[in-house]
């Protein structure tokens, strides 16, 4: 028989042993990787090619929407279900314009991820149960097209939303440039490019747009001064 392959994204450690448990002990699924932030979780993915990647949208580095957008676009066979503890209709709307075809809020039952895994392998799609149906209604009644989330609406590209994601978590430019491979000046370019498209002058500002598109957790608005 042969298994679904899952890559678990997941930053807290806790969380990651309760799934590996979980996925451990069903017999046609097999953890081949896990990941403790969004980049990582795009390198694992691009190695081990799995099957299907089961995310949490809060990741450190890379966000999840942004990592989901990068392994789509350099694996579109994988399958992507995001975890959220929200059940916003922003937020799934997020996900699905990144590519995802499954999203769980974390309240969930261990049977509905894995009803969802295997779901999402069959080719369906797969949402929690308490926000599946309203998901239905509303897009039976304003159908949406895909791929116009707020990042995507703003113009920027790839590269500036993982810069960005950086510069709101704190990183200065030389660790940013470590943590992307290029140079402080290219880092600077992004972070000039950025303010430009979006009429802001001023890291605080940068960080309070990555809060409120949601390309990190609205947590770190307590470290704005």
């Amino acid at each position: 028989m042969n298994k679904i392959t899952v890559l678990l994204a997941e930053d807290h450690m806790i969380v990651r042993e309760g799934f590996r448990s979980l996925l451990k002990g069903e017999r046609d699924m097999e953890l081949v990787g896990e990941a403790e932030t969004g980049r990582q979780a795009v390198q694992l993915a691009k190695k081990l090619r799995p099957a299907v990647v089961v995310m949490d949208i809060a990741m450190p580095q890379l966000n999840g929407l942004e990592a989901a957008r990068q392994i789509m676009e350099f694996i579109p066979s994988t399958k992507v279900i995001m975890l959220s503890a929200h059940s916003d209709d922003a937020y799934v709307d997020e996900a699905t314009a990144a590519g995802a075809v499954g999203y769980l809020i974390k309240q969930t039952s261990s049977q509905d991820l894995c009803k969802a895994i295997r779901e999402v392998q069959k080719g369906n799609t797969f949402f929690s149960p308490s926000i599946g149906k309203h998901l239905k209604h509303q897009y039976e009644k304003s159908p949406k097209p895909a791929g116009l989330s707020k990042k995507r609406a703003a113009g920027l590209s790839s590269r500036e939303v993982e810069v960005l994601q950086l510069i709101a978590e704190g990183k200065p430019n030389k660790e940013t440039a470590s943590e992307l491979g290029i140079s402080i000046k290219t880092v600077e370019k992004h972070r000039q490019h950025l303010m430009e498209k979006l009429n802001i002058h001023d890291t605080a500002g940068l960080t309070r747009y990555a809060i409120s598109s949601g390309i990190i957790e609205s947590s770190v608005q307590l470290t704005i001064v």
